[in-house]
């Protein structure tokens, strides 16, 4: 079933640009339940609106799911940039990138 979009959203196409390195630092435990395209856009819409994670639309996967993508995301691996960050840099997002570094690197 078909979620409505939302202003944060990105195509398909656009996520195609991240897919392979969010796909790379899935932990293969077992098959995924929803879509990565939906996880992503609900980090999206979850930075964007800077919502808590509780107010999600219920048309994003389940809010303790995206946290979880997320958590796994925003780890500091050997000192360098974030995995989201990387990717929301790739795909030029800005204000989420800013908002991201807001979070992760408070006053």
């Amino acid at each position: 079933m078909a979620r409505p979009a939302f202003p944060s959203d990105i195509g398909r196409e656009q996520f195609d640009l991240v897919r392979d390195m969010l796909e790379a630092a899935r932990r293969k435990t077992r098959p995924r339940k929803h879509d990565l395209y939906d996880v992503y856009c609900a980090v999206l819409y979850f930075l964007h609106t800077g919502a808590a994670w509780r107010s999600l639309p219920r048309d994003f996967p389940p809010w303790r799911t995206v946290h979880e993508y997320f958590t796994q995301w925003t780890m500091l691996r050997d000192g360098e940039r974030t995995l989201l960050e990387q990717t929301l840099d790739k795909l030029g997002r800005e204000t989420e990138l800013a908002q991201l570094h807001r979070l992760l690197r408070p006053r």
